[in-house]
């Protein structure tokens, strides 16, 4: 019998891809100060936050802002991005997102979202999903970051199940690290190499199944 009653779903890396979206938004912001933000260090920014993020980025471009003036290049940085994702569509799921979700419903297996990104319900709006969801823990809900467990204990507070019988799909391994913190089972969404303290690894969801839920 399976012992997993409640999955619990990162936002972005499992269930669609916004990193494209936050590249042009800090791409464009790069550009607007005169000069240049390639992909190679956009990667260096995953899992890091925004504050954070545009720190980096006036480092590589060797300007000093003051607090202030980074608040203001940061809220513009957000507001760019933010209209990007607003013309977001169904056809941006990654593959299998939506189906594995949808089996885990009917299987009885409560689901539930939790993505410290602010905007999760207007992107879950946007990709029409929504009501795949049992509970929605998001940005404006929790005040720690991963690795600290917050999210995925309220969102199994959320939907009545013991951490112990929930596991989280991750694709960072801050990520991880929250859900094993928070006695959870994690798998991981991207590379063994990268994601070591995962109980499982796969490319994407479209590799996962109910079945899979009972070998964990």
């Amino acid at each position: 019998m399976n012992s997993i009653k409640a999955c619990i779903f990162d936002l972005d890396g499992v269930i669609v891809d916004t990193a494209v979206y936050h590249y042009k938004a800090w791409k464009r912001l790069a550009n607007s100060l005169g000069f240049d933000f390639t992909e190679e260090q956009n990667e260096k920014l995953k899992g890091v936050s925004r504050v954070r993020s545009l720190e980096l980025i006036l480092q590589w471009g060797g300007i000093t802002k003051t607090a202030a003036e980074q608040e203001v290049l940061a809220t513009e940085k957000n507001t760019w991005y933010v209209e990007m994702i607003n013309h977001m569509k169904p056809d941006e799921i990654l593959p299998g997102a939506k189906e594995f979700v949808q089996s885990c419903r009917d299987a009885g297996i409560k689901t539930a979202l939790g993505s410290a990104s602010k905007n999760s319900m207007m992107i879950l709006e946007k990709i029409g999903i929504v009501d795949l969801f049992d509970a929605i823990i998001d940005g404006n809900k929790v005040s720690k970051a991963k690795p600290d467990p917050e999210v995925f204990l309220k969102g199994a507070e959320a939907v009545g199940v013991a951490p112990a019988d929930c596991v989280v799909f991750e694709d960072a391994i801050a990520g991880i690290q929250a859900a094993i913190a928070g006695g959870m089972k994690a798998v991981g969404i991207g590379s063994p190499e990268v994601l070591t303290e995962a109980n499982l690894v796969i490319s994407g969801l479209d590799k996962m199944s109910i079945e899979k839920l009972d070998e964990l």
